[in-house]
């Protein structure tokens, strides 16, 4: 009867020790699962981190190959990487004509920025009459001259009640003015030193383009008026340059 009892023990030693073991392998393959899912589970988010970096990378690539056209029916629907990448096409250039009408760098930024807000909340209103840059750049002047005015004492001269003698030859050049040695960057400078009038009109005339009925428009003078304040800033500018 004892030895049955020995029997009955050492076998019921052995299931419990094959009941261990087998708890032992469950748990050693369970850990092996999760760390399996665990590892595919990162992967998968690599992947997906991977696929969201290239979307991204795709439409921004997207975006910077995009015709302006295209860019402006996105900046209709508030898309912001469009207007980011118009601001980015145009930027320099806006700056360059908000400079020449300001003076002053940290003005000129202002104004510049605050010109392509104004663009882009008008961005309907475009319709393809002229090119886009030409349209951005109406604004950003208008912008330019309306902040000069409120900031300083511009005030364009009334003279068509004046008599004054426009010369046929109504250039800038003269025999006296050697062009070989003259730069471009001088001829600006020298147009930055003109009393505002003349350094405004000038700036809309020979650098930004504007004929003078476009000039009386974004002035608000008379086209006598115009003709005769263009006249007078050549005039000036020229004698200014045969001092270099």
């Amino acid at each position: 009867m004892f030895s049955f009892l020995i029997i009955e023990f050492v076998f019921g030693i052995k299931i419990l020790c094959e009941i261990i073991a087998m708890n032992v392998l469950y748990l050693t393959a369970l850990r092996k699962i999760k760390k399996y899912f665990l590892f595919f589970d990162q992967n998968c988010n690599k992947q997906k981190k991977a696929k969201s970096i290239l979307k991204t990378k795709s439409r921004y690539l997207n975006i910077k190959n995009q015709n302006i056209e295209d860019l402006i029916a996105l900046c209709k629907n508030n898309n912001q990487k469009a207007q980011f990448e118009i601001y980015n096409r145009y930027c320099k250039a806006m700056y360059n004509v908000a400079f020449r009408i300001v003076k002053d760098e940290h003005f000129a930024q202002d104004v510049m920025q605050e010109g392509f807000l104004k663009a882009f909340t008008k961005i309907n209103d475009y319709k393809q009459e002229v090119a886009f840059g030409a349209w951005l750049k109406k604004i950003i002047i208008n912008y330019s001259i309306d902040f000069y005015k409120k900031n300083n004492s511009f005030q364009v001269e009334d003279l068509s009640k004046q008599l004054y003698k426009i010369e046929e030859n109504d250039g800038i050049i003269s025999e006296n003015i050697d062009l070989n040695s003259l730069k471009v960057k001088q001829v600006l400078d020298t147009i930055l030193q003109l009393k505002d009038n003349y350094r405004m009109v000038l700036t809309l005339f020979y650098i930004e383009g504007y004929d003078q009925e476009e000039i009386c428009e974004i002035l608000n003078i008379t086209y006598a008026n115009c003709r005769t304040t263009l006249s007078r800033a050549k005039d000036s500018l020229r004698k200014k340059l045969e001092e270099i």
